[in-house]
């Protein structure tokens, strides 16, 4: 249902935002519960290592990442705060460059992702474009080859 394709080394990563069309259907509340619902998945996964352990500052991560969501999906400017005037995407690329993120970790990530995502309830081509953005931008976030060598990716 959701295409995956390889990060690769060195290759220009192309994504473009979601159309707002999605924020509109999915709505502030939707919103909140696709990346609440995402996260519930990711604390009980392989890469649950990467956040916090204890409960209530994970719970401010699903907070601050739902702000994230909302505000690029179209959303109310939510987030422009915790950026401090940096550019959305850029900034959440160097969020993860103290995590060594290797493609295995995005996959699990994006597999929590399409979980999340099988909930919602909207036209299945809106979930198709958000689908792309998060496919193609977490390609980004993957800073560490298999033999451990850190790379980063440009924006």
């Amino acid at each position: 249902m959701y295409k995956i394709s390889p990060t690769v080394q060195g290759e220009k990563v192309h994504f473009k935002a979601p159309d707002p069309v999605f924020y509109e259907a999915i709505g502030e509340e939707g919103m909140r519960k696709l990346m609440y619902d995402f996260y519930d998945i990711i604390y009980e996964s392989d890469i649950a290592h990467f956040f916090p352990q204890d409960r209530e500052e994970f719970d401010e991560v699903k907070v601050r990442n739902s702000k994230f969501f909302i505000q690029l999906c179209g959303g109310p400017k939510v987030y422009e705060e915790e950026t401090r005037g940096v550019e959305l995407n850029q900034y959440m690329v160097r969020l993860h460059d103290d995590f060594s993120i290797y493609e295995k970790s995005r996959l699990e990530w994006l597999g929590a992702m399409r979980e999340a995502l099988k909930k919602v309830d909207i036209a299945q081509h809106l979930k198709d474009d958000f689908w792309n953005y998060i496919e193609s931008f977490s390609k980004l976030t993957v800073n560490t080859t298999v033999d451990g060598s850190k790379y980063y990716q440009d924006l």
